[in-house]
């Protein structure tokens, strides 16, 4: 089986076996837990105290000033918490756009090699993103976040102009 470093192209594949894997399906599972799960805020919350099962959508809103009086949280923790939120919340929407990449140009005929690199490249976006967002509330460095988003999106969006390409051919 060929490592990850050869089905993107950093290393050279073995004479023996030429065959590179198409490691969409494994980008498109580690996303789903990172964006359902990981950058779920559930368990900052939790952590935090503000949690509340029957209608933990309306956590912050509710309760999130209230947690900030009575000294549960600092404004910053309720702003990250509200960053986290949000980072999940894009996350998730952003989901189908990875999948639809990857189905296309698995079903298109896209080289294995190709989808892969396009994987990887998300997939360091969307950590970088969640990153960013949840990490920094500087205005001007809070700018990063718009170009890793569009750094992820660039790379879905090339695996479709891919699979384009090759359903026309």
């Amino acid at each position: 089986m060929a490592s990850i470093l050869t089905a993107v192209g950093l290393r050279a594949t073995d004479t023996l076996n030429t065959s590179i894997p198409n490691y969409g399906p494994a980008f498109v599972g580690f996303h789903f837990i990172y964006a359902y799960g990981i950058l779920s805020s559930r368990t900052l919350k939790q952590w935090y105290g503000v949690d509340h099962q029957a209608s933990p959508r309306e956590d912050l809103a509710k309760y999130g000033e209230a947690a900030v009086r009575d000294g549960k949280l600092t404004r910053k923790q309720l702003d990250m918490l509200k960053r986290n939120d949000a980072a999940h919340a894009n996350s998730v929407e952003n989901f189908t756009l990875l999948v639809a990449s990857i189905l296309f140009a698995s079903h298109a005929g896209v080289p294995a090699r190709t989808i892969n690199v396009a994987g990887l490249s998300y997939t360091l976006a969307r950590l970088c993103y969640g990153a960013v967002y949840i990490l920094i509330d500087h205005p001007t460095w809070s700018q990063l976040r718009g170009l890793v988003w569009w750094w992820g999106n660039a790379s879905c969006l090339y695996l479709l102009w891919r699979a384009g390409k090759s359903l026309a051919a």
